[in-house]
């Protein structure tokens, strides 16, 4: 016997050795470029630089626009013969700043020249936006230039002696007279990114000096997405040609996005599960073995002395009992924060280990799942812990927890602000957002018609109202957090940074916050909140609902690049057509057409730029549900039609409608009479709900 459990032992050792050669192995034939482009690399004064950034000796692991060189202590790059610094990649806050070498102690560079970024690999962050300057410019005396705070003249004392400005982007929506002006007399255009907020301390500054400094303090990128979300499943960021552009460099080969369900490769799988086979089935053995040897050996106990006595109940009361979870535990688990509290493990579950995403934001994830229960959930992960976020994530639970509508998105629960991660569990919306169904991919495969548009307008703007009749203001009102659900019934969701609004106060002083192309020019200007800020934002989401257009997209022309200056500009001089989405019967539906125009209207009022002029979310409702009234009402009577033709009633008996026309008319022919009535508006329109 104790020959047996000696080699046993040795069958142990040998298989641990075993195991651990072939781990080691695994290990060793690891992808070369993830080892390579994993770390970050130094250069200059700066350090923990990566994706898209890289050196000569580190090409696959960076974006073709941005190579880095390092000269002079400094890590630069070079777009389009324009060199740019980096000042900071700051992967907490996940911001990385740049500032233009040129205009850095000068705002008068030799050839002034414009460095467009690739913002599809690094996006403006929301505190950037553009500065313009003008060169050599031909004043015209019918344009007063004085009386502007957000236009500075510059003394470059060129040759021509023509005056030269730089004009803050908050002119456009104001002075467009001065801006045409500009355009038309000056010889040279350049647009310079800014921080918004250096730029709004130096403006009580009319110095040019003070446009200096802010342009010293650099500008703001966001992280690259594909990277962020590559880099937290332990992979490596790169790019290859061959492969589509970005890839994710996983311990065993390229990926696309990430590598949370490749960690390693086939083979190194098998192998692992070869060995641990083989162990666990070693284990077993020796696990019988003792129990027999156990066994033999307490009935040779019994048979020896017979007064043994039995292990007392109490002892195995306590035992059991030491391991049992408290019932205060239980109650905790339960009633913390007001709603259901889920563990990060069940949630890891849930979510296949948080590997099915459904969008990417500014602050966090969200991931698909399914609940014990067998309910689906769209589960939010906070990318970091900050102060500031716990502040958003106790700040959704404290409004959804108390408020029920039929238009908010339910909140199933939390994870404790204490657990490894902030997660938080809403009902699953399937059809995604508004701005996919308006400007993604299910924009082409399923269009929502404009009925159905002006239902999500109605169904936003009562969430909107009941937020304000309920003392609270959402503060980033826009597409993105605009939900449907399968009947294409609204879901608003993300109150991260919504605020309690209290009755008696005009307004809240608090720093400007929202998104890009959505936030209230004049809370932006003032820091002063109130509900009217809302109804700017929801006029942006009237205007994409009208045109299917991006609230800001820096491909269309540079005063349109803000959908609501576009908008501003097009319902003012009475070109809505100009406006508006053709294929959603502008042009051949005339109660449409008017629907449309009534709503473009609206759009136009909710974003005037004095919130005063603005109506409230309740008006705003009351005059949705008008025009749509008023659209129903001009939907024609049933048509009938006779056909007493053989072959048109074998057509209608086979379900093929016949042609309408879109005038009356009536025409007889010998025994076959054919009488239609019909108006182009009432032509069959396929809606979404």
């Amino acid at each position: 016997m104790i020959n047996l459990l000696q080699s046993l032992k040795r069958s142990l050792a040998y298989a641990v050795l075993w195991m651990l050669f072939m781990i080691l192995d695994c290990v060793l034939s690891v992808n070369e470029r993830h080892k390579h482009c994993a770390p970050t690399f130094s250069c200059g004064h700066k350090i923990d630089l990566y994706y898209p950034f890289w050196t000569s000796d580190r090409e696959e692991c960076g974006h073709p626009d941005f190579k880095v060189n390092c000269s002079d202590g400094f890590a630069e790059l070079t777009i389009s013969s324009v060199k740019l610094r980096i000042l900071e990649m700051n992967s907490k806050s996940r911001i990385i700043r740049l500032a233009r070498m040129d205009y850095i102690n000068d705002l008068c560079p030799h050839k002034p020249e414009n460095a467009t970024l690739n913002n599809q690999v690094l996006p403006f962050s929301e505190d950037t936006e553009l500065l313009t300057f003008y060169y050599r410019c031909r004043l015209s005396p019918k344009v007063d230039f004085t009386n502007s705070g957000h236009i500075r003249q510059l003394h470059c004392g060129d040759d021509t002696g023509r005056p030269s400005f730089s004009v803050s982007s908050h002119l456009y929506s104001r002075k467009r007279e001065i801006i045409n002006e500009l355009r038309e007399s000056c010889g040279s255009i350049v647009n310079v990114p800014v921080s918004r907020s250096a730029l709004r301390i130096e403006e009580r500054n009319q110095s040019a000096e003070a446009i200096t400094k802010a342009l010293e303090k650099g500008f703001e990128l966001s992280f690259n997405r594909d990277c962020s979300r590559c880099r937290r499943s332990k992979g490596a960021c790169g790019y290859n040609n061959t492969l589509g552009g970005f890839v994710c460099y996983c311990i065993n080969e390229p990926h696309k996005h990430t590598c949370e369900k490749n960690g390693l490769s086939k083979p190194a799988k098998i192998g692992i599960g070869f060995v641990c086979g083989f162990l666990g089935a070693t284990l077993l053995a020796a696990c019988l073995l003792c129990f027999y040897i156990r066994r033999r050996k307490k009935l040779a106990a019994q048979y020896t002395n017979k007064g043994l006595s039995a292990t007392p109940p109490t002892s195995i009361y306590r035992s059991n009992h030491a391991l049992m979870p408290s019932i205060s535990n239980l109650a905790n688990r339960s009633v913390d924060y007001g709603v259901q509290v889920f563990s990060y493990e069940e949630l890891e579950e849930a979510t296949d280990h948080f590997s099915r995403e459904l969008g990417d934001g500014g602050f966090s994830t969200v991931y698909y799942g399914i609940l014990k229960d067998g309910r689906a959930v769209a589960v939010k992960r906070f990318f970091e812990k900050s102060l500031k976020r716990v502040e958003q994530f106790k700040n959704e639970i404290d409004i959804l927890k108390s408020l029920k509508h039929p238009n908010l998105v339910i909140l199933y629960g939390c994870t404790t602000r204490h657990s490894r991660e902030l997660l938080l569990v809403y009902e699953y919306i399937s059809n995604g957002t508004l701005a996919d169904n308006l400007h993604g991919d299910q924009a082409q495969s399923r269009p929502i018609d404009w009925p159905g548009r002006l239902n999500i307008a109605i169904q936003t703007g009562s969430a909107l109202s009941f937020l304000h009749a309920s003392g609270i203001i959402h503060r980033d009102v826009k597409t993105t957090n605009i939900l449907l659900d399968s009947n294409y019934q609204v879901k608003v969701a993300d109150f991260g940074l919504s605020r309690l609004f209290p009755p008696d106060l005009s307004h809240i002083s608090t720093g400007p916050q929202g998104t890009p192309g959505y936030v209230d020019p004049e809370y932006y200007q003032c820091y002063r909140l109130n509900e009217k800020s809302d109804v700017y934002s929801f006029g942006v989401v009237l205007s994409e609902l009208i045109s299917s257009k991006k609230a800001v997209d820096i491909t269309r022309s540079r005063e349109d690049i803000n959908l609501a200056n576009m908008a501003i500009s097009k319902i003012g001089n009475d070109s809505v057509q100009e406006l508006a989405d053709l294929s959603l019967g502008f042009a051949r539906d005339p109660s449409v057409n008017r629907m449309m125009i009534s709503v473009a209207e609206l759009a136009f009022r909710c974003l005037q730029q004095e919130r005063e002029a603005r109506p409230s979310m309740d008006e705003v409702v009351k005059v949705l549900r008008e025009i749509q009234k008023e659209g129903e009402s001009d939907a024609p009577d049933v048509v009938e039609v006779e056909v007493r033709s053989g072959d048109e009633a074998a057509l209608l008996k086979h379900g093929v409608p016949p042609v309408l026309s879109p005038v009356s008319e009536k025409e007889t022919s010998g025994s076959n009479t054919t009488t239609t009535t019909t108006s182009s508006s009432s032509r069959t329109r396929k809606s979404s709900f």
